[in-house]
């Protein structure tokens, strides 16, 4: 008989070892759902397939060229879920346009303010937490190489500019005092001051990071008043703490 410490300290043994853990290695990540997917290039004809209507195919969904797989919420993202739309393709304006039917379901930013292309960065971060990212679509966003293209390094810059305009937008306000608001059905709305009296201001950086103007109320006392650009409500006595709107 050979002895059990030969056997052991054999070679064949440790090669047979070896190969046994390797096997089981492979075996295991092969059940992955997710192990074919791994930083796999997508066209949009195969991201296609992947819309929820083959229930035996993970269920994809596109954001800036990223692609995630949303399976675990099936129930949004399936067939007749309310998020559908989304599934098997880069739909990636509709994520701010709310335009879910025909050309609304594109992955062109194409005049979009920097805010609403922030607001995409920012959904493409949600998915990034929430989901499992699983490959890249080769299109406006990333090359047959998958590298970023000019496309997306233009996005994210605008991004990241309409994040720093409402950082400074926040601070430049919060010098002059917002107004206290309320509405009801019933009453409609009214607006007024603790300190100060209302009046209504252009939001001078709201479109560069909106695209269009805006006007706010904010409470100004009364040696303030003399300020060019301070609108009083219409209806309102000049030195009223409340006004209606």
């Amino acid at each position: 008989m050979i002895p059990a410490r030969r056997i052991l300290l054999s070679p064949f043994v440790g090669v047979t070892v070896t190969v046994v853990l390797v096997a089981l290695y492979f075996r295991s990540s092969l059940k992955s759902p997710h192990h074919k997917f791994n930083q796999r290039l997508f066209s949009a004809e195969e991201l296609a397939l992947y819309n929820g209507t083959d229930v035996t195919l993970p269920i994809l969904l596109g954001i800036l060229g990223s692609v995630f797989d949303v399976t675990k919420g099936k129930s949004h993202y399936g067939s007749g879920g309310g998020y559908n739309h989304f599934a098997g393709r880069d739909a990636s304006r509709a994520f701010v346009s709310g335009n879910f039917t025909g050309d609304g379901l594109t992955d062109s930013l194409h005049g979009l303010s920097s805010s609403e292309v922030k607001s995409i960065v920012d959904w493409r971060g949600f998915y990034s937490r929430t989901y499992i990212p699983v490959g890249k679509l080769v299109g406006r966003y990333y090359d047959s190489q998958g590298n970023p293209t000019k496309h997306l390094k233009g996005a994210e810059a605008k991004a990241s500019r309409g994040a720093q305009l409402m950082e400074k937008q926040k601070t430049e306000e919060a010098k002059q005092p917002s107004c206290n608001s309320r509405w009801s059905q019933d009453e409609g709305g009214e607006v007024w001051c603790d300190v100060g009296v209302p009046r209504l201001v252009q939001r001078p950086l709201e479109i560069a990071i909106t695209g269009s103007m805006s006007k706010r109320c904010a409470c100004f006392e009364e040696d303030q008043l003399d300020q060019s650009g301070l609108e009083i409500y219409k209806d309102c006595e000049p030195l009223a703490k409340t006004c209606r709107v």
